[in-house]
């Protein structure tokens, strides 16, 4: 038997926000490798292994999977929202650009899965319709000088910018110091969306000007999407949309 390896995004949380392709690789699968609460989420069923780890060895992870493909296994590696925005399809490629002979003929492919930010984005309206980027807020693998200047040159660019993992209980401090870094240039009058845990019961949505942003409004199961200075609110009898105009004046493409 050929093994396999897929990598795979579970979307926000909503099942039915898992693609059908996700899905038909998760019914093939003889194992699927993990972070716990995503492994979690994968039924278990005869045939499957499942193998939940911790998420700070991700390396070690990526190298497990390719070890039980290479030995003839259908494995899919899990994560959240799509596995190519800050999740696992870059650690997988990380190691097998090492290069270890026995993984020199396993073939490995990416699954795309819906990100928090975009079901976040779609939930409050179309913040990211027009130019946007994404930036992670942790700075496990990066210094912070490197995320404050992404900050100031997205934010002088004036594209809209969505943050994930922008605080957590290790590090409070950071997302304290990104709101003032864009105070300092956006104003404060830029809209921010606080969408927390996203298609999930527990899902919560808040719209604030970035004078009102408070660093406790956000945890890691929050996307903060701050807006361009095109962004803009109307509102609705369903309640607030926030969406930026595909064009710089607002006009009509």
């Amino acid at each position: 038997m050929t093994g396999t390896l897929a990598i795979v995004g579970l979307g926000p949380g909503d099942e039915a926000m898992v693609t059908p392709q996700v899905r038909a690789a998760l019914d093939a699968a003889t194992d699927v490798i993990g972070y716990i609460p995503y492994v979690a989420r994968v039924a278990p069923r005869p045939g499957l292994t499942l193998h939940p780890s911790d998420n700070r060895v991700e390396r070690e992870r990526a190298a497990h999977a390719l070890d039980l493909a290479a030995q003839g296994r259908q494995v899919v590696v899990v994560s959240s929202g799509d596995p190519g925005v800050f999740a696992m399809a870059a650690a997988v490629f990380e190691v097998v650009e090492e290069g270890a002979p026995r993984w020199a003929d396993v073939p490995v492919s990416v699954l795309p899965g819906i990100t928090a930010m975009l079901a976040a984005a779609a939930r409050a309206g179309a913040p990211l319709g027009h130019d946007f980027c994404a930036i992670n807020l942790s700075d496990n693998l990066k210094p912070w000088a490197v995320i404050e200047r992404r900050l100031r040159l997205a934010a002088e660019a004036d594209f809209a910018m969505a943050f994930y993992n922008p605080r957590s209980r290790a590090r409070p401090e950071g997302f304290a110091r990104a709101l003032a870094v864009l105070r300092e240039c956006c104003g404060p009058a830029r809209l921010v969306l606080f969408a927390r845990a996203v298609s999930t019961p527990e899902e919560h949505l808040r719209i604030v000007t970035l004078a009102q942003a408070q660093p406790d409004m956000a945890d890691m199961r929050t996307v903060v999407i701050v807006g361009s200075s095109q962004t803009r609110m109307i509102h609705r009898a369903t309640g607030p949309v926030l969406y930026t105009p595909r064009s710089l004046d607002g006009a009509a493409a």
